[in-house]
C-alpha cells in the first residue's frame, strides 16, 4: 500500500467484550485496516454502517438487541461494504443465511483471531476466507460430486507442499515463515502459486481441495 492510500475502514460489532477487545488489536495492528469503530450492539452497528459506511463489516450473528445477518443485508444495501461473519454457529441455516444475505465470509470463533487481518486482506482481494469446517460443508452443499484427483494438474513443488500442509494446520504466514525459515513474501508467493494450481481463492478452499486430491489429511 502507498503512504498516500488510507487504510481500510473497519466496523466491528460484536457482544463478547474480550473478543471484541481482541478483534480491534489484531485488526488495528495490521498496516492496512484501521478499526473506525467498535460496538456490542445491533442498534449502534445499524447506525455506524449508515453514517461511517467503512468498507468492512466484521460481525458476530448472535447481538444482544438484534440478529447480525440483519446488519450484513444492510450493508449489501448501503453498497461498497464487504461484510464478514465471527461466530460459533458453525450449522448450514446460520452460513446459508449469512451468504444470502451477502457475507463474503464465515469465521468460527475457534478461528485463530489474531489471523482476521489477513482475513479481511483476503476478502477485499477478492477471496472468501471461511474456516475449514464452514468451506467443506458449503462446498458439498453445491458440489456433491468430487471430481477425480486427475482433473486438476496441481504440479506442486516440494516446499509448495510443505506450505500447503502448514496452512492446514492453521499456522499464519509469520509462523510459516519461521517454521520453513523463509520470508513472509516468499510464504506469500507460495501461497499465490497453490491457489492458481489448485484454483481455488482462499486458505480454506486450498486445503479442502488439497484434502480431496489426497495430498494432505486433516484430522476431524
Amino acid at each position: 500500500m502507498s503512504s498516500e492510500q488510507k487504510p481500510y475502514a473497519v466496523l466491528i460489532v460484536e457482544d463478547d467484550p474480550f473478543i471484541r477487545e481482541r478483534l480491534v488489536e489484531a485488526v488495528s495492528s495490521h498496516p492496512q485496516l484501521d478499526v473506525c469503530c467498535d460496538s456490542a450492539f445491533y442498534k449502534d452497528g445499524l447506525e455506524m454502517l449508515q453514517q461511517l459506511r467503512p468498507n468492512v463489516l466484521l460481525t458476530d450473528l448472535g447481538l444482544p438487541d438484534g440478529d447480525g445477518i440483519d446488519l450484513i443485508r444492510e450493508a449489501s444495501r448501503v453498497g461498497g461494504i464487504e461484510s464478514i461473519v465471527i461466530t460459533v454457529f458453525g450449522d448450514e441455516q446460520h452460513m446459508m443465511d449469512a451468504i444470502e444475505a451477502g457475507a463474503s465470509g464465515y469465521l468460527l470463533k475457534n478461528s485463530m483471531v489474531q489471523d482476521i487481518g489477513a482475513a479481511i486482506m483476503e476478502m477485499l482481494e477478492g477471496g472468501s476466507p471461511m474456516s475449514p469446517s464452514i468451506a467443506r460443508a458449503l462446498l458439498k452443499r453445491f458440489r456433491p460430486a468430487t471430481p477425480p484427483p486427475q482433473a486438476i494438474e496441481h504440479d506442486l513443488t516440494r516446499r509448495e507442499l510443505e506450505v500447503l500442509k502448514l496452512i492446514a494446520r492453521g499456522l499464519n504466514y509469520n509462523e510459516i515463515s519461521g517454521a520453513l525459515n523463509i520470508s513472509y513474501h516468499t510464504v506469500s508467493s507460495h501461497v499465490k502459486r497453490i491457489y492458481r494450481k489448485l484454483q481455488v481463492n482462499s486458505r480454506s478452499e486450498a486445503v479442502y481441495e488439497a484434502e480431496q486430491l489426497g495430498l494432505i489429511r486433516i484430522r476431524e
